[in-house]
């Protein structure tokens, strides 16, 4: 029964082939802008959240300041320093924490041959900290444990500072100067597309190990205390052992909200969902906007279609079609024109995605030419799901309206009509 429905269908939208063809490029239109905004929401997502986790997807940045509260008969106003033992009692007090390392910075320049960079930010860490801040290396290697505990003068280099040094010659293996002490460079690291950081962009950055630094100037005191919880779900936890553990050593109230302040990726969360996936709901809808139109095109042709074959219904009506059936020939004949034209709009998409190409987002405001950091309009399974569903969904709600006036006619009238 259903295969003759739909031959009956694609019998009578055949009868006039313009005026399906007319009504089908609004169909065509709604599907292609539907598929393509939805490819672009998702693409904007997917960089967004990409230069989120560019800056570690669950580390969490301490920072040390002065008290604010009188704990035990403690002066207010104590300053609060970050030292080794502190990291001890963290490492040895905070289950939830995987790793933790002392981050020490400073800014004495870095020069190579004739070139100097004064503004570089020379940052002492841990070799954990490669892993928690992806600081991943394009050339060469990250900083090693055997680098922190021999006390290796090596370095590694962020993408804009290698480009001012080398201009794009080889730099592992090089020698740089920093405050007048040669450090091997031993890896470099791409362009990062970054929307978060502190102290210095990852890309003006460059790192040496931590007992290093202590060759160029004290390090007793760091700057602040990275670590990352064991999952990202237990980072509000960890963050409340790593205070107690540093309020119980420094002797400062763990209510203090300056003694010691964190910075945690829970607070970019809500902030880059609601971004992210207001922008893919706001497009989505006004793709679905764009197709409804088309659909209420359908829905008025299909009631004219009605119109002028009351005669044709009232005498199927008389040879003993049911109000179903007349109702399933113009619900089919709706969704037919409906999926073709789909068909025709999703093919469209294709080209024109291929056609377009790259669209700048990130990649001129980092300087990255790589296409990393701009909108590629990728048509997914999932993209195409949700177009076919709302596209059904449009197809129900413009066919069903003229279904039910065609199905409710009464077979006498209808025959009478002319």
């Amino acid at each position: 029964m259903l295969t003759e429905i739909i031959r009956e269908a694609w019998i009578a939208l055949k009868r006039n082939y313009t005026r399906t063809f007319l009504t089908m490029l609004g169909i065509v239109w709604g599907i292609a802008t539907v598929t393509l905004l939805i490819a672009y929401g998702s693409s904007f997502r997917n960089i967004l959240v990409g230069g989120f986790n560019a800056f570690g997807k669950s580390v969490v940045i301490a920072w040390p300041g002065q008290t604010s509260e009188q704990p035990g008969g403690q002066r207010a106003g104590k300053k609060v320093l970050l030292e080794q033992a502190d990291l001890d009692m963290v490492k040895a007090n905070a289950p939830l924490v995987k790793y933790a390392c002392r981050e020490t910075v400073r800014r004495p320049g870095i020069a190579y041959q004739d070139r100097l960079v004064g503004t570089a930010a020379i940052r002492g860490v841990c070799p954990e900290y490669g892993e928690m801040r992806n600081e991943v290396p394009s050339e060469g290697r990250w900083i090693s444990s055997s680098d922190e505990i021999e006390r290796r003068r090596v370095c590694f280099l962020g993408g804009r500072i290698r480009e001012q040094l080398f201009s794009g010659r080889p730099a592992v293996g090089e020698f740089v100067t920093i405050a007048g002490v040669r450090f091997e460079v031993i890896g470099v690291m791409q362009r990062k597309i970054q929307l978060s950081n502190y102290f210095s962009s990852d890309d003006e950055s460059v790192w040496i190990p931590y007992a290093s630094a202590g060759d160029l100037w004290n390090t007793r005191h760091a700057a602040v205390m990275v670590f990352e919880p064991i999952a990202p779900q237990f980072e509000k936890r960890a963050m409340a052992q790593v205070l107690a553990a540093v309020a119980t050593r420094q002797q400062f109230s763990p209510t203090d909200p300056k003694a010691f302040q964190m910075f945690g990726r829970d607070e970019f969360r809500p902030v880059i969902d609601a971004i992210t996936i207001g922008l893919e709901v706001l497009l989505a809808f006004v793709g679905a906007l764009t197709l409804g139109i088309g659909g209420v095109g359908v829905m008025n042709i299909m009631l004219v279609s009605v119109e002028e074959r009351i005669r044709e219904i009232g005498l199927r009506r008389a040879l003993g079609a049911k109000k179903s059936h007349i109702k399933l020939q113009f619900l089919a004949e709706t969704l037919l024109i409906m999926l073709l034209g789909g068909a025709i709009g999703v093919v469209i998409s294709y080209l024109v995605a291929a056609a377009v190409g790259t669209l700048p987002l990130m990649g001129p405001l980092f300087e990255d030419d790589s296409g990393r950091g701009d909108i590629h309009l990728h048509i997914s399974s999932m993209t195409l799901m949700v177009s076919t569903l709302v596209l059904l969904l449009v197809g129900v709600i413009s066919g069903l309206v003229p279904a039910l006036r065609a199905s409710k006619l009464d077979p006498v009238e209808a025959l009478r009509y002319e």
